[in-house]
């Protein structure tokens, strides 16, 4: 380093404005000092040499040459500072040099290496042109040798023709006193003339040189050469035709399996052949078809022999193969939770003590308190244990739900009330339980109440062969409370130990198979099913068939309403994908292919229809003569239903099936899933037949057109009422009923939260009038969700009795706060209405 001055500054220890830097050179007097700034002070150290001495350190001895005020220690001290800093900036510029010559050398090194690599890679090029040079060189020479040996006889044939003609003109050249010409043979001008063609074909058909991507991008060099690959294929033919001929490939003979009909591109698949050469055979044949139109199977067999292969004839039940059961090795088999299933008699506390158990009230969003539908929730206990519990309702109506609760379910809990003992649902869940083969665990609730009897439970039991083990049996009992939580805890600990004794084991590595819990038509969302996954693991995009229908994963939400990527074992999920909604109960099972799927589904939905054709048809006139006899004293009630999952539509359908004697009955003539629309008024106004809407609405138009029809729509969030009403009217025992009367509709604009009140909904009203002391509904997407009354009615900061149409108001809801902008309040009446046969 150097200042300015051209003074040499030099670094202590440390280097940089650190302690012991030079910061600048001065002279003091005759003598050049130099000023070095340490960490505690700055201090005038004499530049070496400075003296008239020959050593850096003359001046030592000659006081007068010394600065003032130095003593000789000090300068000594500050001699040996200047003298160590000159060593590190020796030491440094030394280590500089090495960093430079090892860097130096690693750069030397990787240019050898890429040098190498390059020369390498140009003597393997350049080797392999040889090498196809000398291919080309010897097949040239192969086919001269050919054509030469072909050529010799006629050669001498045309070499003896032109021999008189030749003499006679070597006899006329004297006379005519020229030189004669001499003349070349056909084989010489051949040969010659067609040399530098042939060296040019050769040149042309060969790509020279290295490609660049210059080269590649631009088309240089004549454009677009070439492929090396291409080059090997084209003399590897070549080599082959001069060795005596092409060596074509075996073919691959194939089994085809067709069925009774097949599309053209699929059976194209299925002999891997091209679909263009399919459908050129078939139009030789006569038949002018696409590749997407279908064939017989007779058709197929007659092009399946022509292309060498062989046809293998299956019927449409085949398709089903695909998803025969799988043979489960032993070490793919793991642990899975066990699947609880509620069952009991209506009212005796199972969804309570499900609740209990999942710390959570479902039970409040039940219209009545009573559970409408089957519900699938995974509960995890304290002592880390995951079980899958099975709400099934208990009313009557709900048998064939139980029972398929009961069809996929490990262990049965039966629930009953210790204040009301056994039941006739208790009876067919006893039932159920028994004809699924599957261990039972007695709960014997409500035992906080001061009436409560456990031992008459008990006692009951024993008429239907149910015998616990505080009666010598083996049938494990409990007495909880879900009030309290009594017996909680010993019941998990049971549903555990049964669990462990069943050592229940899944393959989850396989396709996933699972049962259909329940299913329904929602509005954005589509066809969902709620599925049990039985077996196997079943991820998002998983292409599916259930029932009569198809479908892939679109997406899977587990019981929290989370969405997850996979269910494996014994997990319940909602899945989305369908494309129609399938029947509670049906058999989920992944396939391969959309391709199998759709084959499948259509199988299937053939069957069925053929199945229900045949069961409703009358095969003999003496049949068709005795239903028309039976059916002219028979009076028919018909009705059409609608409600808002499969299940709850199933069990009304079979609940109005045993409505009836020789003397009048219900038919069903409709029974569906979703909202209630035009197409079903127009049924029901043909058929003279009201409409029943559970737990759905009818949206604007059917409104409008029932209410020009004539159509009369009842809506029921509660099965039995519907049963009940149903009944009433088939027999004309017509008592005094609650008719309710819609008074006006409200749509909720905004929703507010306020302080000691909650959630209150900023409402418009768009049609009739709210009452303050009416009953209400909470409608989303044409769908009850909630039923109560009114906490409150404002019409700004006032508290109103009704609100008028076109009105804004606020309305608040008793015990409910789950509201949202978009939703529409039904606002209703009831009245009783004396009952009379017209």
């Amino acid at each position: 380093m150097s200042d300015s001055d051209g003074k040499k500054t030099l670094g202590l220890r440390g280097g940089g404005p650190r302690s012991g830097q030079v910061k600048q050179s001065f002279s003091h007097g005759r003598t050049k000092n130099v000023v070095v700034e340490t960490k505690r002070k700055r201090v005038v150290v004499p530049k070496p040499g400075a003296g008239k001495g020959s050593g850096g350190g003359a001046h030592l001895g000659d006081p007068s040459k010394r600065p003032a005020g130095i003593s000789d220690a000090e300068m000594e001290r500050r001699l040996k500072a200047l003298q160590a800093a000159k060593a590190n900036e020796a030491e440094d510029a030394k280590q500089r040099a090495e960093e430079e010559k090892r860097r130096e050398e690693d750069r030397q090194r990787r240019r050898e290496e890429i040098e190498a690599k390059e020369r390498e890679e140009r003597e393997r090029e350049e080797a392999a042109r040889l090498k196809a040079e000398e291919e080309e060189r010897q097949r040239r020479e192969a086919e001269e040798a050919k054509k030469r040996a072909a050529a010799a006889p006629a050669a001498k044939e045309k070499a003896t023709a032109a021999a008189a003609p030749a003499a006679a003109a070597d006899a006329e050249a004297p006379r005519g006193g020229g030189k004669p010409t001499p003349r070349k043979t056909d084989r010489e001008r051949d040969t010659r003339d067609d040399r530098p063609t042939r060296n040019k074909a050769r040149d042309d058909s060969r790509r020279s040189g290295k490609l660049t991507v210059n080269q590649a991008l631009t088309g240089g060099e004549g454009g677009r050469q070439r492929s090396m690959a291409a080059m090997k294929r084209k003399q590897e033919r070549m080599r082959q035709k001069a060795m005596g001929g092409v060596e074509s490939r075996e073919k691959v003979v194939r089994e085809v399996q067709v069925p009774e009909t097949i599309v053209v591109q699929e059976l194209a698949n299925r002999m891997a052949e091209r679909s263009a050469d399919v459908v050129k055979s078939l139009m030789q044949m006569g038949m002018m078809v696409t590749q997407n139109q279908s064939i017989d199977v007779d058709t197929a067999e007659l092009i399946v022999e022509e292309f060498g292969h062989k046809i293998v004839r299956v019927s449409d039940a085949d398709v089903e193969q695909v998803i025969d059961a799988i043979d489960d090795k032993a070490e793919d088999l793991e642990s899975r939770p066990p699947v609880i299933t509620i069952m009991g008699h209506v009212d005796h506390g199972k969804t309570s003590l499900l609740d209990a158990i999942r710390h959570a009230k479902v039970v409040a969003g039940e219209a009545g308190g009573i559970t409408q539908h089957i519900g699938a929730y995974q509960v995890k206990t304290d002592g880390g244990a995951l079980l899958t519990f099975l709400d099934t309702p208990g009313h009557a109506a709900f048998t064939s739900m139980r029972a398929r609760g009961a069809q996929v379910t490990d262990i049965v809990v039966l629930v009953v009330a210790a204040d009301d003992a056994v039941m006739p649902q208790t009876v067919e869940a006893i039932h159920h339980a028994k004809a699924a083969g599957v261990p039972m665990i007695v709960a014997i609730n409500k035992c906080d109440k001061p009436d409560a009897n456990p031992d008459k439970v008990r006692t009951d039991l024993l008429q239907h062969e149910v015998i616990v083990e505080k009666m010598s049996g083996d049938v494990l009992d409990v007495e909880v409370s879900a009030v309290t939580g009594q017996g909680l805890d010993e019941l998990l600990e049971n549903i555990a130990l049964q669990a462990e004794l069943l050592d229940l084991k899944a393959n989850p590595k396989r396709a996933a198979q699972g049962a259909v819990i329940e299913a329904q038509l929602d509005v954005g969302r589509g066809p969902v099913a709620t599925v049990l996954v039985q077996n196997g693991t079943l991820r998002q995009g998983d292409i599916f068939v259930v029932g009569e229908q198809w479908g892939k994963v679109r997406a899977l939400i587990n019981d929290q309403g989370e969405r997850v990527s996979e269910a494996g074992p014994s997990v319940p999920v909602e899945v989305l994908g369908l494309n129609g909604t399938p029947e509670a109960g049906d058999v989920l099972n992944v396939v391969e292919t959309e391709a199998q799927a759709r084959e499948i589904a259509e199988y299937r939905e053939k069957a069925a229809k053929e199945k229900r054709a045949a069961a409703g048809a009358a095969t003999t006139l003496e049949q068709l003569m005795a239903n028309a006899k039976q059916n002219e004293n028979v009076k028919e009630l018909p009705i059409l239903v609608k409600a808002d999952v499969q299940g709850s539509a199933e069990a009304i359908v079979q609940a109005m099936e045993k409505i009836g004697n020789e003397e009048v009955r219900v038919r069903v003539l409709h029974a569906g899933v979703g909202a209630i629309t035009e197409t079903d008024i127009g049924l029901a106004e043909a058929s003279g037949a009201p409409v029943m809407g559970f737990n759905v609405r009818a949206n604007a138009p059917a409104r409008n057109a029932a209410n020009q029809k004539g159509v009369e729509i009842r809506y029921y969030s509660v099965i039995y009422d519907l049963v009940d009403d149903v009944k009433a009217a088939a027999s004309g025992l017509l008592s005094a009923e609650i008719r309710e009367t819609f008074i006006g509709y409200a749509e909720i604009k905004e929703v507010f939260k306020v302080s000691n009140v909650g959630k209150v909904a900023g409402c418009l009203v768009t049609e009739g009038v709210a009452r303050r002391s009416a009953g209400v509904r909470l409608l989303r997407d044409n769908v009850v969700i909630h039923e109560g009354t009114l906490k409150t009615l404002k019409r700004f900061k006032d508290e109103v009795a009704e609100v008028q149409s076109g009105q804004e108001c606020g309305m608040a809801f008793e015990n409910y706060d789950d509201i949202r902008p978009g939703d529409v309040i039904e606002i209703f009446e009831r009245q009783e209405v004396e009952r009379t046969l017209d």
